[in-house]
């Protein structure tokens, strides 16, 4: 049991702790993050983070928010063209597996027992999404399902080879999942029927 008496003077905050303990968790894995290992990153006492929490498991509920809310931004896509915000989007979930691989584990491969997106048509029901599936649904002239279909198994092959990859069960670059990845969704564009010219939008398709 943590022990929660007020500190006199609040000088490290919620934020602080969290970020720090997302540092830790980055940097060394889920398994390293403690109260100890966080107030050692603060260089502080614990007492701070204990009346901050109260407890571990309120610790980890908000560590999965903030370390969900950090994917989310490095995933964010730049461009305003919903078919490069698309694959800008897939090649950042790469990036965040090979540069973050910790922090990847613990989000999207079930270390975090506090963050769950429910079945595969969470998938497409999430705002973000739902409103990226209508503009590629747009922009290929294709039906909203052929639209849902590219997008999910656009999602569900690049988390199976990213999983592996961290895994440990492949060993390749990122260039290589890059071209692997990119390949598919060529091939899963030709499938919509499409009228558009996919080697031309693939072609406009740069890594990032």
């Amino acid at each position: 049991m943590w022990r929660s008496i007020m500190p006199r003077s609040v000088q490290i905050t919620k934020e602080k702790i969290l970020t720090a303990a997302l540092d830790v968790l980055i940097r060394d894995g889920y398994l390293a993050v403690n109260i100890k290992s966080i107030a050692k990153e603060l260089k502080c006492s614990t007492q701070p983070i204990a009346w901050q929490f109260g407890n571990m498991d309120n610790m980890r509920e908000a560590l999965t928010q903030e370390a969900v809310a950090y994917a989310n931004q490095k995933m964010m896509p730049s461009s305003t063209n919903c078919i490069e915000a698309f694959w800008q989007i897939g090649y950042a979930y790469i990036n965040l597996a090979f540069d973050t691989p910790n922090l990847f584990r613990f989000v999207y491969m079930g270390e975090s027992k506090n963050y769950c997106r429910g079945g595969f048509n969470s998938i497409l029901t999430d705002k973000g999404n739902a409103v990226l599936i209508e503009g590629i649904c747009q922009y290929l002239d294709v039906t909203k399902e052929q639209a849902d279909i590219l997008f999910q198994r656009m999602v569900v092959y690049t988390h199976g080879i990213v999983s592996l990859v961290v895994a440990g069960v492949f060993n390749c670059t990122k260039g290589q999942v890059y071209s692997i990845v990119k390949d598919f969704g060529s091939d899963l564009l030709s499938l919509t029927g499409t009228a558009l010219d996919i080697g031309a939008i693939m072609s406009n398709i740069t890594e990032v």
